[in-house]
């Protein structure tokens, strides 16, 4: 449990600081900064060795290579909860898988019943189906030390599977026209990876050079690079072969959380969150794209993730976690809407080959639902917090009184 505390403190403190950068974009797009906010976030950079060169805009740089390291993090997360953690424990993996299901697939339906007369507009389906774990845990540290353990690691579990649903959708859904000489290369990169891991070789640096030229070649290949990230955390040994004491997964991932938490993830939302505010208009707001994905998010998302797991836990065995009661269970189903640094994420993805986002602005869709949905649900769990205090309270003094009867 204070593995599971610190983890909690560090994403809740994270959420708490993307919530701030999110807010001095928001500031800067609409004030006399906001043409330098622009050029700062689309100026070329470039990286050349020889013949071979990468140019992209700052943002893309951003987008593509440092959320491949928010990527590598997950991946080391995913592979430590599989082996030794929470999703090694199928009771305690139930009702949170039912609700991640839940939770993307009624969102995505949502957003293809406002988006199915205009099927431009439909890859952006999977846009309302992810969650945002750091802005989640950032809004419940709002509340303090009373909420309790499980309804968080409920949370966190929820998260994470839904985390593994948006990988796979990004791998699956979201990959452009493939360069097969590029593929080869990413062949190669992962059957070194694995003859590393085989062999027992815990030498870090070893990794991360093959993990590089993963990276380019998952760039120039088609399959989008972030997921470099994801397939090189697998491959990292869980123990080292030499001292069965030493994780390197769990030492990765304690040293990356700070500086995702504190870094990446709140330069991608100052890059990313930068609407501006004056080009919002009844047509934006009622736009099917914008009604779709805050659909999805703020009522999908509870509908999906409660409605799931409410099943779960009325027709099985399976019972709610020490602590959680239903309406705390509907609380935690409104957060998830919170879809802000994923969503945002598959945004990118979903247009930025059609040109679509030029016309219609995803951003306004993910940021009304995730703010709407982050308020809502503090207010629903507060609520919960306060009936199970004074239910505590009344219990005791009943058995007070019988006590002394």
């Amino acid at each position: 449990m204070t593995t599971l505390r610190k983890f909690l403190q560090r994403e809740a403190a994270g959420g708490i600081l993307l919530m701030f950068a999110t807010a001095v974009a928001l500031v800067i797009a609409n004030s006399p900064l906001a043409e330098y906010y622009d050029l700062l976030i689309h100026l070329i950079a470039g990286v050349s060795l020889g013949n071979f060169s990468i140019e992209k805009p700052l943002l893309l740089w951003i987008n593509d290579g440092l959320m491949a390291v928010f990527f590598f993090l997950v991946g080391l997360e995913l592979k430590r909860e599989i082996l030794e953690g929470e999703l090694a424990k199928p009771s305690l993996v139930a009702l949170p898988f039912a609700g991640a299901v839940g939770g993307m697939l009624v969102p995505a339906l949502i957003y293809l019943s406002f988006t199915s007369s205009s099927p431009e507009f439909t890859a952006g389906w999977a846009i309302p189906a992810a969650t945002d774990i750091a802005f989640a845990l950032g809004v419940l540290a709002l509340l303090g030390k009373s909420v309790p353990a499980s309804i968080k690691l409920f949370l966190v579990t929820l998260a994470i599977i839904d985390d593994i649903g948006a990988i796979l959708i990004i791998a699956v859904f979201y990959t452009e026209s493939i360069d097969p000489v590029a593929l080869a290369v990413v062949a190669g990169c992962v059957v070194l990876l694995c003859a590393l891991n085989y062999r027992g070789i815990s030498d870090i640096p070893a990794y991360m050079v093959v993990g590089l030229i993963l990276w380019t070649a998952l760039l120039k290949s088609g399959v989008h690079a972030t997921l470099a990230g994801v397939v090189l955390a697998f491959f990292i040994p869980m123990r080292d072969s030499k001292n069965r004491r030493h994780s390197p997964v769990r030492h990765l991932e304690h040293s990356l959380h700070p500086t995702v938490a504190f870094m990446i993830l709140p330069v991608f939302a100052f890059a990313n969150a930068g609407l501006n505010l004056s080009t919002i208009s009844i047509e934006s707001l009622m736009h099917p794209v914008t009604l779709g994905i805050a659909a999805g998010l703020f009522v999908g998302k509870q509908v999906g993730v409660f409605g799931f797991s409410y099943l779960v836990v009325r027709f099985t065995r399976i019972e709610l976690p020490k602590g959680m009661d239903l309406l705390s269970l509907y609380g935690v189903s409104i957060l998830c809407g919170v879809g802000f640094t994923m969503s945002l994420f598959i945004g990118s993805l979903a247009f930025e080959e059609s040109g679509i986002n030029m016309l219609i602005d995803e951003r306004l869709g993910i940021l009304l639902a995730s703010v709407l949905s982050a308020i809502t649900g503090f207010l629903v769990i507060k609520l919960a917090m306060r009936r199970s205090k004074v239910a505590k309270s009344e219990e005791r003094r009943r058995r007070l009184a019988e006590k002394q009867g």
